[in-house]
């Protein structure tokens, strides 16, 4: 057991079910990270004291919060929690400054305001402590809602969505305050959310949650590279997932054939020769080779070079998604990204043939899809 920051293990087979454990250290932010009706807001319900699993340990900073096995189970208001809720849930009769201050009870009246208004400022709104809910911004309403939060003086900070209410200019915004604000607080912080990219911006590791179990956990780069499941990497958003079979395992090489492709991998010793397993690369493994670029010359990233066709063009705001369908009776789609630039001076569009570059070292293995056959 660590006596600082937070673990927890929370179980229960019926109803809302769970399976999830995970520790988060002082300063440290763990992304939850999975799909609508995954577990996410349920985990922080229990570590607020809002839900009890069925069964579960939760300790912080060497206190035990729950217990069920031992019989603990502390009410809310003795678990020190700094929740921010997706809607914010504001007093919409009190000011920003009074929300805050209501969150201060247990500071003696004389120096709730000063220290409301410190709050405040922390979260850069001391010019609209005044103001009511209903005249601040989805950004404003979210930065009295973490002032609030952290009034309470947490043991840890969670937050649920809270950023899915406001729009792409501000949420970029409140990112890197959120940033900042975690270099200031020597406290755990758990963020719920359904974006892995949003995820892997903010956070240091990531728990995949589906169905109510902790799937994988890892930094954002480890979980994108190497998902353990098609299950996991599908919550990652992986769009390159392919079905193959091992050929063979030699010189730290797992070699696999995608319909009568001849694929190498980084060595995957587990999966026999004959093993139907899903393969993945990442896009940014995936390298659109100019036309009549040379094979590959020692010293340049190895891997297997295929023909194809450009099937879609999506023009993103710095880079250019491409999808190529790869020649081959099954036609698979490969996806890439390219940078806008070079998409303009290259001239790429759809109709037009092209090779790409599979970089050996981006292409993992993993478990077959059940029932996959694609």
């Amino acid at each position: 057991m660590v006596e600082a920051g937070i673990e927890f293990e929370l179980r229960q087979p019926t109803g809302i079910v769970l399976d999830v454990a995970l520790a988060c250290a002082p300063g440290e932010l763990v992304a939850l990270v999975g799909p609508s009706g995954s577990g996410k807001s349920t985990v922080l319900r229990c570590i607020a004291g809002l839900h009890r699993p069925g069964v579960g340990r939760i300790r912080c900073n060497g206190a035990v919060w729950l217990d069920t096995a031992a019989g603990i189970d502390l009410p809310p208001h003795r678990r020190r929690v700094g929740l921010v809720f997706q809607s914010y849930a504001l007093f919409p009769h009190l000011t920003a400054l009074g929300n805050v201050m209501a969150a201060l009870s247990h500071r003696p009246a004389a120096e709730r305001e000063a220290r409301a208004r410190a709050l405040l400022e922390l979260v850069h709104l001391p010019e609209l402590s005044a103001r009511f809910p209903a005249q601040l911004s989805g950004g404003q309403q979210q930065r009295v809602a973490v002032a609030r939060a952290l009034a309470r003086e947490p043991d840890v900070l969670l937050l649920d969505e809270p950023f899915s209410a406001v729009d792409k200019v501000t949420r970029r915004k409140l990112y890197r305050e959120l940033t900042e604000l975690r270099a200031r607080l020597e406290i755990p912080t758990l963020l719920v959310t359904h974006d892995f990219d949003e995820a892997a911006r903010l956070a240091d590791r990531i728990c995949l949650l589906g169905g109510g179990r902790g799937l994988q956990t890892g930094t954002p780069a480890a979980v994108l590279a190497h998902p353990v499941s098609v299950e996991a990497a599908e919550l990652v958003d992986l769009q390159n997932l392919f079905e193959a079979s091992v050929v063979a395992q030699h010189d730290g090489v797992t070699v696999i054939d995608w319909h009568g492709r001849r694929l190498e991998a980084p060595s995957h010793p587990q999966f026999a020769p004959g093993t139907r397993v899903t393969w993945a690369v990442p896009s940014t493994q995936v390298i659109l080779l100019r036309a009549g670029q040379p094979a590959g010359q020692p010293g340049q990233a190895q891997g297997a070079r295929l023909e194809g066709m450009i099937d879609e063009i999506v023009a993103l705001s710095e880079s250019t998604g491409i999808v190529v369908r790869v020649a081959g009776p099954d036609a698979p789609r490969l996806s890439l990204t390219v940078p806008a630039r070079f998409a303009r001076t290259a001239g790429l569009a759809v109709g037009r043939p092209v090779e790409v570059l599979l970089l050996a070292e981006g292409i993992h293995i993993m478990p077959a899809r059940a029932g996959g056959t694609g």
